[in-house]
């Protein structure tokens, strides 16, 4: 019998040939997102009561809708490849999603330690629902599955979508017949070309695809929020009703139309868990940062979190920590790196007690990130030459020292889930992994842990 480890990499072996449905999934549940987020503040505000039965203590004005992007097969449930949780604020009509990395490593309540994914696969909704509200101690009023068969249908619907493409993007996948070909600028996509630039995957990897899913999150709301598209909202939710399956009435969504404009003003905010990247042979997984996740959590919900919730997710922050097996690697910060501070190229006029001001909860990050380098390589000019890339890079270098032992990794750490700072530090032109941990106090702030593999390149 095989061993959970070796059915994995059996599976690994079939996803090409399923690539083409996942990423089809991808892109439909971005268009159920905005119709489902936005409708929530009507049922509420029309006197519709959520149906919380966990609990769990947060705001009674904030609704929290779990939307699945399912890969549905004839020989099996689907894994549900997608996953968001849509947070709606029925006082402020402001709306929030929170992307959860597909290999978000989690314990699956009767199935133990697995990819979060897999919880859909084992129980369906129902199993993914409890699954979602363990990790993040949030409760769920509503859920949304989508698979990809009305994708192509709904964008053109609406008349396509626009979006400005960032940067070259280009991929090319003979065994699924797909080619991937962008050039940066404004382009107007109709089904067609909408779903490759949402499953286009390139060297930033799932946190690069996660931002470019939400970006077209945000320029589908753009879409229909304009009078030719309101004016036809009735149909198009018709069409989208029939690739749903939710536990939501048509005729509540039909009621969207004012909110999903009031979202639109106000504009999406968009987080992702945080976390770090962990490997088991060729199986990739996101290990969420517990603390790091409820802090996200309670600040989103406008709840501050006590000493006794925050001793409670130490604790199974803790539990998560322990679950880790031997066999994964990881790529973090070692407690015995102890750094010598020697002064930054671009700060010698300041003095070396000068820190940056830290970033107040809640405010927007500033776009000038201030990049503290740790030269953990072994190779004396290692700090130098990152520190002149990232300088090219648009970042201010705040420091640059050497550690007293060497590292094996080089991290790039991010201290906010910032969709804008993230984007940033994805892509850059050197070899790391990134590492997304949250505090308010460091917002603007960068760490670069320099490792060996740097020096071996």
């Amino acid at each position: 019998m095989m061993t959970r480890l070796e059915r994995r990499l059996a599976q690994q072996r079939q996803q090409r040939r399923l690539r083409q449905k996942r990423f089809l999934t991808i892109a439909a549940v971005l268009l159920a997102v905005a119709i489902v987020a936005s409708a929530a503040y009507w049922w509420l505000g029309s006197g519709f009561k959520t149906k919380r039965a966990s609990g769990l203590p947060f705001a009674e004005h904030k609704i929290n809708i779990l939307v699945l992007g399912v890969d549905e097969r004839a020989d099996d449930a689907g894994r549900s490849d997608t996953m968001f949780v849509v947070t709606v604020d029925t006082n402020t009509r402001e709306v929030s999603v929170l992307s959860v990395p597909r290999d978000t490593r989690v314990k699956i309540p009767g199935f133990g330690w697995d990819k979060i994914n897999h919880a859909y696969a084992e129980g369906g909704v129902k199993l993914s629902r409890q699954t979602v509200e363990d990790l993040l101690g949030l409760p769920i009023d509503y859920h949304v599955a989508v698979n990809f068969a009305g994708f192509y249908k709904i964008v053109d619907a609406i008349g396509g979508v626009t979006i400005q493409v960032d940067k070259r993007m280009y991929y090319e996948d003979p065994y699924d017949n797909l080619v991937i070909d962008f050039k940066p600028g404004v382009q107007r996509m109709d089904g067609k070309t909408a779903i490759k630039y949402v499953r286009y995957r390139g060297e930033d990897g799932d946190l690069g695809r996660i931002e470019r899913q939400q970006k077209f999150l945000k320029a589908m709301l753009q879409e229909v929020t304009t009078p030719a598209v309101i004016t036809r909202i009735p149909a198009i939710i018709k069409e989208v009703n029939a690739v749903l399956k939710t536990d939501m009435s048509q005729g509540e969504m039909l009621n969207l139309a004012k909110v999903l404009t009031d979202a639109y003003k106000q504009g999406l905010k968009t987080d992702t868990v945080p976390g770090r990247p962990g490997y088991i042979a060729d199986i990739s997984y996101w290990l969420p940062d517990i603390v790091a996740l409820r802090s996200l959590i309670f600040q989103n919900q406008n709840i501050a979190m006590d000493d006794k919730q925050l001793a409670a997710a130490e604790k199974l922050g803790g539990e998560y920590e322990r679950s880790i097996p031997h066999e994964m690697k990881i790529a973090e910060i070692p407690k015995s790196l102890q750094p010598v501070k020697t002064p930054a190229p671009a700060d010698k006029t300041k003095p070396a007690t000068d820190k940056p001001s830290a970033a107040p909860a809640g405010k927007q990050v500033s776009d000038k990130l201030r990049v503290t380098i740790i030269n953990a390589s072994g190779t004396a000019d290692a700090g130098d030459k990152i520190a002149a890339i990232m300088k090219n890079q648009g970042f201010e270098i705040a420091g640059i020292s050497t550690a007293s032992a060497i590292n094996r990794n080089t991290v790039v750490i991010a201290y906010t889930t910032n969709n804008a700072v993230v984007s940033k530090l994805t892509g850059l032109p050197f070899k790391y992994v990134l590492q997304v941990t949250k505090d308010d106090s460091k917002a603007n702030q960068v760490s670069i842990v320099i490792g060996k593999d740097y020096a071996s390149r």
